[in-house]
């Protein structure tokens, strides 16, 4: 199976604390609230990378590197809201959290007329990834109940959710980032 050019990948835990999963919902308040400050900032770069693809065959470095950073950042805070990481989510820093974004060679990789309708393509993806969300959901509530009893995230969940983010960062790559004109693969797995 060819690998997508966009992958994340979290670090398994060997043990989670308990303390802070019991109280997660009241620690991710203060890194929420960042967050919430600068999201409606990336959301108008991406409308202007979409705009630079279409009109100058362009992805500046810079835009693309500060979207690679919120996207990372991103994916820090729904590994720690989602009970799969201890370590509070950093601004900047890697932590266990490895999310692969090459930067795309616009005029050979990207077609660009393709942002023009890739939002549409992701319909189905949506549709799906709203149903594994639910689960997802249930799963953490579950994963909580697991972390507080025995101190360890069960494996099997930790793969599922970890699944849902990959897919999930592939859709966004294709049709928010615009980092990649590849058709995002309907799988949890790398």
């Amino acid at each position: 199976m060819k690998q997508y050019p966009v992958n994340l990948n979290i670090d398994y835990p060997e043990k989670s604390n308990k303390s802070t999963a019991l109280f997660r919902l009241v620690l991710i308040i203060p890194i929420i609230l960042i967050l919430a400050l600068i999201s409606s900032y990336a959301e108008a770069l991406s409308i202007a990378v979409a705009l630079m693809i279409i009109f100058k065959e362009k992805y500046p470095k810079w835009w693309f590197d500060w979207n690679v950073g919120i996207t990372k950042f991103i994916y820090r805070i729904a590994a720690y809201g989602l009970l799969l990481r201890d370590e509070y989510p950093s601004t900047d820093d890697e932590q266990a959290i490895q999310v692969d974004l090459p930067y795309p060679d616009v005029k050979k990789d990207l077609n660009r007329w393709m942002p023009l309708v890739k939002w549409i393509l992701v319909i189905p993806h949506i549709i799906v990834l709203i149903f594994i969300f639910i689960a997802v959901v249930f799963c953490t509530v579950f994963a909580w109940f697991a972390i507080l009893l025995t101190g360890r995230y069960p494996k099997g969940i930790f793969d599922f959710v970890e699944g849902f983010l990959r897919w999930s960062l592939r859709v966004n790559a294709y049709a928010i980032l615009l980092t990649t004109d590849e058709y995002p693969p309907f799988r949890l797995g790398e």
